[in-house]
């Protein structure tokens, strides 16, 4: 038994896109899912980190969004391009009126993680923990069957990041992770990987 050797998982390669692929891809976009797909390619997040993304780690002023428990149970900070702070805003200022209607309503808590629920009382009602993409109706959560409103399904982005793929026509199998990946080939990704701390960086980039 100790001859056996385990079977490797072959590496495959990343799909990555154009500039060009890239802009078409996102014109067949609208909406939450452009903005969305936009974060994508324009910070490098993979698809769950947009979707739960929270308020309190947006910051607009330094166009840095921090990205929590990422891959490996890690923090770290990534870049917000310049040309998707406005329309970011505009989101943030929706999901805020989304919110204040739920709190009317005598909901408006939302999920918290490792029982900070249980640590802070009255924090899951806080605007700072809310999801900036959130779900379109608040649903009953199976781990305490509290009624709350989660964050966006991600399955509706990956709808129609394929059917845009598919309109535009583009020559290769991409998905959201794509997008990433592409990312990571910008010029402006290299200079914010390339030995800076990122947590000192505070100028917007643009793309």
């Amino acid at each position: 038994m100790q001859s056996i050797v385990r079977a490797k998982r072959p590496r495959r390669l990343p799909v990555v896109l154009t500039s060009k692929q890239v802009r078409d891809l996102l014109n067949h976009l609208n909406g939450v899912h452009w903005l969305q797909a936009s974060l994508l390619y324009g910070s490098g997040m993979r698809l769950m980190e947009c979707i739960r993304l929270r308020i309190k780690d947006v910051d607009l002023a330094r166009c840095q969004i921090i990205v929590r428990d990422g891959k490996g149970s890690k923090d770290r900070v990534t870049v917000l391009p310049d040309a998707l702070r406005e329309p970011l805003r505009r989101q943030i200022e929706e999901a805020r009126a989304q919110h204040e209607r739920d709190l009317a309503a005598g909901f408006g808590s939302v999920y918290l993680p490792f029982a900070l629920a249980r640590k802070y009382r009255g924090a899951a009602k806080e605007w700072i923990w809310q999801y900036v993409f959130p779900a379109q109706r608040r649903s009953r959560d199976p781990r305490d069957g509290a009624e709350r409103r989660h964050h966006w399904d991600p399955s509706s982005l990956q709808r129609a990041v394929t059917d845009a793929v598919r309109r535009c026509n583009l020559p290769k199998h991409a998905t959201c992770h794509s997008l990433r990946h592409s990312f990571a080939q910008t010029p402006s990704a290299r200079r914010w990987h390339g030995g800076h701390r990122p947590i000192r960086q505070s100028s917007c980039h643009r793309t």
